[in-house]
């Protein structure tokens, strides 16, 4: 594609193409926006608008975006934005995303405008989302595999063991603790995706 270069030293992009293959490479590389504005010393909300379409930045923006990954133009410019799809991962391709004692390794962390998450975690004895209830959009559902989990939803509270589930809507205020001595893995899907 021939991309014109304005007055203003930015590009003609009027398919968003600059910003679908940021969000691309961003995800890619599994950087959250906040992430790579760190690495490349500039603004969150600075690749939040390139990404949207909402900003057509210059090439200098555009030079100093990359150095967070890092990446030159020319390179930025042949990444394919749409590679194959991948459809089996196998067990050191999910990837961490967790830290402490909760475990969250996701499926497919590197699929652009996924809409479904799906998680393996494990939470150690005690180990808990936090003393402050978690609520987004969206629905959320899980299968406890091993061990035994406290799930609390608004004023409702259930310990699950091995078979039990859980389903509810993900806006409704709710945490998770592993109780017991063993550690909890549970089996858990989440649309739209919160990580």
């Amino acid at each position: 594609m021939l991309r014109i270069m304005n007055m203003d030293n930015t590009y003609d992009d009027p398919e968003n193409e600059v910003g679908t293959k940021l969000r691309a490479l961003r995800l890619s590389h599994g950087l959250s926006q906040r992430a790579l504005a760190r690495a490349a010393g500039v603004t969150n909300s600075t690749i939040s608008l390139i990404e949207s379409g909402q900003m057509n930045p210059s090439v200098g923006a555009l030079k100093r975006v990359l150095k967070g990954f890092p990446i030159g133009m020319a390179e930025f410019f042949a990444f394919d934005a749409t590679p194959e799809e991948q459809v089996f991962f196998a067990a050191e391709e999910l990837r961490e995303i967790g830290k402490g004692g909760i475990s969250y390794r996701q499926v497919g962390a590197r699929a652009p405008g996924r809409k479904l998450q799906i998680l393996h975690e494990t939470y150690r004895p005690g180990a808990t989302t936090g003393s402050v209830p978690l609520s987004h959009e969206g629905e959320e559902g899980g299968i406890v595999l091993q061990g035994r989990l406290e799930v609390t939803v608004d004023d409702q509270r259930k310990i699950l063991g091995p078979g039990d589930a859980y389903l509810f809507d993900s806006r409704r205020p709710h945490r998770f603790r592993g109780i017991g001595k063993e550690d909890c893995v549970v089996i858990s899907a989440c649309t739209p995706p919160t990580f």
